[in-house]
């Protein structure tokens, strides 16, 4: 490694970058093997660059932060890419993410009858796959399901608690449900300025167009194959594959915005809820890149964008339904700003909730 006042410079903005967005201590892999990361630092001899503080079995070391590997998709993977970038190391494979040992909780990460809170990976039957919040240390939660969906914070109070092939379990009752997509620990989407496909960017002194980047597929990524073969199986109306496919597309990328829609106008009939949870979690990822103060447009002409135009038309949709009207006209309206071409027809949602109408009358207008 050189060592010249830029490279200095470089380092010292990667330390920064690197204590700002990653909270210690935090969980990681080192050669496949988890590990508890307490300390980032650049050195003096910069031939070290940067290292990293690892804890495994009551030992510490220092180690090259380039070989530490963070949960995909999270701050620090994305921190550690741009270091082994700069030092001219390639990516770690994606084959490196799947054969990491997942931890697992400790017997001190949880106390029966006190509450912990538990963001959910994937649902099943009967069982919620759940990591412990602000770690990735995992575990299977035996629970009456109901609506529940990947992405969520949950509260639990801890019933029983069991190993079972090696691996953790534990039972309680579901108390509380919350979205913050701040504390998911997910790279935010990338945004991209962009021509409007019908061709209105920047005509009139009106806002720049953008395209909200859709997660890029790995190498062993199969998602925009799971939305299409989803896509097929509403048409055939086998519901119960659908969800699957969903589910699993989003066990894969937690932001991928299109199955959030998908599985929430899946659910807005039946589960108002649960579509609810689905359309507002889906506008909370997309809003870690676009704010409500975001001043440009998402047109529904960049096919990227859909998946949150969708979810916000949703949310709209269900708050109404729930009689939660001055939520759904703000929903509707921020839908509207994004997109002043209005493809989902938001003017004619916010005229019937400003006259008064129920989501019953709204879907049976003609």
């Amino acid at each position: 490694m050189a060592t010249s006042t830029d490279d200095r410079r470089t380092l010292t903005e990667l330390e920064e970058a690197a204590r700002d967005a990653i909270v210690l201590p935090t969980d990681a892999h080192v050669i496949g093997e988890p590990v508890t990361v307490t300390r980032i630092r650049s050195t003096a001899v910069t031939q070290a660059g940067l290292l990293a503080t690892c804890h495994r079995d009551g030992v510490a070391y220092e180690l090259s932060f380039a070989d530490v590997l963070f949960p995909t998709n999270s701050a620090g993977a994305s921190i550690v890419a741009r270091y082994r970038a700069w030092l001219g190391l390639a990516p770690f494979a994606a084959s490196e993410f799947g054969t990491a040992r997942v931890p697992k909780i400790e017997t001190d990460d949880v106390v029966l009858g006190r509450p912990i809170e538990l963001l959910v990976l994937a649902c099943k039957s009967n069982a919620l796959r759940c990591r412990l919040l602000g770690s990735t240390r995992e575990l299977t939660l035996r629970t009456g399901i109901r609506d529940e969906i990947a992405g969520a914070i949950i509260t639990v109070t801890p019933r029983k608690a069991w190993t079972h092939a090696r691996h953790p379990y534990l039972s309680g009752d579901v108390a509380a449900v919350r979205f913050d997509a701040s504390e998911l620990g997910l790279v935010p989407l990338a945004l991209h300025r962009e021509d409007d496909p019908r061709g209105v960017t920047g005509c009139d002194g009106g806002p720049p167009a953008y395209r909200l980047e859709r997660p890029a597929p790995g190498e062993e990524d199969r998602s925009e194959d799971l939305i299409v073969e989803a896509e097929a199986c509403i048409n055939a109306r086998d519901h119960v594959r659908t969800d699957a496919l969903l589910r699993e597309a989003l066990a894969i990328d937690l932001r991928n915005l299109e199955a959030h829609a998908m599985l929430g106008e899946r659910f807005l009939s039946m589960a108002p809820t649960l579509a609810h949870h689905h359309f507002a979690l889906g506008v909370a990822i997309g809003s870690l890149t676009v704010d409500e103060d975001f001043a440009g447009t998402l047109p529904w002409g960049h096919i990227d964008n859909r998946g949150l135009l969708r979810c916000l038309r949703g949310l709209s949709r269900t708050l109404l339904r729930v009689g939660r009207r001055e939520e759904a006209a703000s929903a509707a309206r921020r839908l509207l700003r994004l997109d002043p071409a209005d493809p989902l027809e938001a003017t004619a949602l916010l005229a019937a909730i400003d006259s008064g109408k129920s989501w019953g009358e709204l879907e049976t207008a003609p």
